[in-house]
């Protein structure tokens, strides 16, 4: 499968092509798409002089630009200017698959594997576009509520950038099966869902008098699954193109990202 004429899909090479399962696979960019935007951990992958690193740190899309902060990533890409090719990973647990024999046990999942030169954002002009941008995915409106953050706390945060050169899904969502002959073991078999789910709100105990939940918080009401609260932020942020990779790229340079 390559990508289509209005870039709706990922071309696919050895490097993001799916091998185990290739029917598992999925490339359309709506579907790649929605994997990341439900999601506000990533673990990202990459190699420093023979020694591989797996980071774990939020991160968000813009258009076909991925963009995460942290301090050990600030670190990293200044070993090595030119860019470093980096795999972002994104992986949601969907259900338990219990069967009448171990090797029939499984999990439900979504996932995504993404490729790119991963560059730091220096200027500190767009570093702090992109503090706010961190804000507003997950938190839509909460930016303005805040203190502005002081030159120091700029110069302390890090951000990177990162075009998404390729990438893959993949998903599985299968009930419990077995081989025929194994419907006579006498075994308990189940499929257990599993959710994240946002739990009541912990007042911090020195909240100002008159201050409550902001609308742009509504979202994360107790009970409700943190994966769709996460797609539901994004499209009120991006809009529901940005799910075919049309929303306008971040707060990085053209010099900052490939």
């Amino acid at each position: 499968m390559s990508a289509t004429d209005d870039g709706a899909a990922f071309e696919t090479s050895p490097r993001n092509r799916v091998v185990r399962r290739p029917a598992r696979g999925r490339y359309d960019k709506a579907t790649v798409y929605d994997i990341l935007d439900s999601a506000m951990l990533c673990h990202i992958a990459y190699v420093i002089d023979g020694q591989p690193y797996c980071t774990p740190t939020s991160f968000w899309r813009e258009g076909d630009h991925l963009y995460w902060h942290g301090s050990s990533a600030s670190r990293m890409l200044r070993s090595q200017s030119a860019g470093l090719p980096v795999c972002l990973t994104v992986t949601h647990m969907d259900a338990i698959v219990l069967a009448r024999c171990g090797f029939n046990h499984s999990i439900n999942y979504r996932s995504v594997m993404a490729y790119g030169h991963a560059h730091l954002i220096t200027d500190p002009v767009e570093k702090r576009t992109a503090m706010d941008r961190f804000i507003e995915r997950f938190f839509p409106g909460r930016s303005s509520l805040l203190r502005p953050p002081s030159a120091q706390e700029i110069k302390a945060t890090s951000f990177v950038g990162m075009a998404i050169e390729q990438a893959s899904g993949k998903i599985r969502n299968e009930p419990v099966h077995d081989d025929e002959a194994d419907y006579a073991v006498p075994a308990w078999t189940a499929l257990l869902p599993i959710r994240t789910v946002v739990g009541a709100a912990e007042e911090c105990p020195r909240q100002m008098a008159g201050v409550t939940r902001p609308e742009g918080m509504a979202g994360y009401a107790a009970g409700r699954p943190l994966d769709a609260i996460m797609l539901e932020t994004y499209r009120t942020l991006y809009g529901e193109a940005a799910a075919a990779g049309n929303a306008a790229t971040g707060p990085a340079t053209d010099s900052d990202t490939i």
